[in-house]
């Protein structure tokens, strides 16, 4: 069905998580792909000539974190968001939330939309998932841009901090990996949990609105959303043993960027990822937390179609 106030058109025929309200988000398309076995959701628009460019989001987010990114993109560029697998109105599969199972299927969801070549922009566990497909389908990337994420096996501690004034930002990835007390404490408080992190983990407060915290809180809540969320840490282990296999094989070749910010996790991304890649270079977004693009979404579509267009 087409809303003339957006142009958007919905294949919702298509669509696995029907009980989500979809956002529209004017000039772009809702598509559903099936991505080798998994029901995949992405968001399409800009110019279908143009170097394309992947967006993927982390926890607790969805496509939606790159609403204000979207529309300055797509002037010059053919751009796509995709929900991962677990999230949003993405299938949420039972197993394999491991990032290179995880990559192979959004590398699916590209070629199924027509993208034979394509640059990558990812943040937090969207990163995860953009590391490990740039090991397996290199080749076929442009350059690929990482925010503000510890990656498994490469730049994720080890161990957790306990002090107080660094053990907030991570103490998640160990309660994430126990066995089923994290559904049972969470389940009916899902917004009470993702608002957390959505006002925490921002350099403001303010930064998400009541309907955005309603809408990332239902996207976890639904139909195995919470299950798909945890399944990323619990897998994490097996990220990280596939990223170091892969690693021993081969550095990374093609351009990174590391998107930093002023007050994120990860202070230097360029410099936590040049052990393992021959490119990498760096940029600081200032006035911004772990959100980067909803807190400086113009700050950070200016660094990626800078680092699209040089690369070109």
């Amino acid at each position: 069905m087409t809303d003339p106030a957006t142009s958007t058109w919905h294949d919702c025929e298509g669509n696995p998580v029907r009980d989500l309200p979809l956002h529209d988000l004017a000039g772009f398309t809702h598509r559903w792909v099936d991505a080798d076995g998994v029901r995949l959701h992405a968001v399409e628009g800009g110019q279908p000539t143009g170097p394309a460019v992947v967006l993927l989001a982390g926890f607790p987010q969805t496509w939606w974190a790159w609403r204000k990114v979207m529309p300055s993109l797509a002037g010059r560029f053919h751009v796509i968001a995709i929900d991962l697998p677990g999230q949003g109105h993405s299938e949420r599969p039972e197993r394999s939330y491991d990032t290179h199972t995880v990559a192979a299927h959004v590398h699916a969801a590209v070629k199924a939309l027509g993208v034979s070549t394509y640059s990558l922009v990812a943040h937090d566990i969207g990163a995860w998932v953009a590391f490990s497909l740039a090991l397996q389908f290199e080749s076929q990337l442009r350059g690929v841009a990482l925010l503000d994420a510890g990656i498994p096996g490469i730049t994720l501690p080890e161990a957790i901090p306990t002090d107080p004034d660094r053990a907030w930002k991570t103490w998640h990835f160990a309660f994430h990996l126990v066995p089923d007390l994290p559904e049972t404490l969470l389940a009916g408080r899902e917004r009470d949990y993702v608002g957390w992190f959505l006002k925490m983990k921002a350099l403001s407060p303010d930064t998400f609105d009541d309907a955005e915290l309603d809408h990332y809180a239902a996207a976890v809540a639904a139909d195995g959303g919470l299950r798909a969320s945890l399944a990323y840490y619990r897998d994490a282990a097996e990220s990280a043993r596939k990223n170091h296999e892969a690693l021993k094989r081969q550095h990374l070749t093609v351009p990174i960027l590391g998107i930093s910010s002023s007050h994120g996790s990860i202070p230097d991304m360029a410099g936590s990822i040049s052990p393992w890649a021959d490119n990498a270079t760096g940029v600081v977004v200032p006035d911004a937390g772990h959100f980067i693009p909803d807190e400086q979404p113009e700050a950070v579509a200016a660094a990626i179609a800078d680092f699209i267009l040089d690369g070109d």
